[in-house]
């Protein structure tokens, strides 16, 4: 597999956790997407939440599916890194708009915020280390 012959070619810190991990974390992340944003989404298309509430909520999981394509697909670290960035400043903006309104939604998310966070350190370490 030739994308993963990439990545596995790439300079990653000794703290890096294995490939393998990934998978298993982001399927329960995306548990907690589909029922959290669910519920943001609906609540804004009923009218019960103001249409501005949903915009980061949008705009996160837009930059969060762009990763892949950009990580793996162009084996484009700075884009990634950028990306990266993108979806934790809009998981931040998202859980702040939401939480005065629904605080279930936003503590709901802290292991997503967490990992978020720990991923950006992690692909902005990846880039730094592996620039030519």
């Amino acid at each position: 597999m030739p994308v993963y012959n990439w990545y596995s070619t790439l300079l990653k810190p000794s703290w890096a956790p294995p490939a393998w991990l990934f998978g298993p974390v982001w399927m329960v992340l995306y548990v907690i997407i589909a029922v959290t944003y669910g519920t943001v989404f609906y609540k804004t298309f009923t009218g019960k939440l103001p249409r501005f509430i949903a915009l980061p909520f949008a705009l996160n999981l837009v930059f969060n599916f762009a990763f892949i394509p950009l990580q793996f697909g162009l084996q484009n670290n700075f884009l990634a890194a950028v990306d990266i960035l993108l979806v934790l400043a809009t998981l931040i903006w998202a859980l702040l708009a939401i939480y005065p309104r629904i605080k279930w939604i936003a503590i709901a998310n802290l292991p997503h915020l967490l990992w978020v966070s720990f991923a950006t350190v992690l692909q902005l370490t990846i880039t730094y280390l592996n620039l030519k």
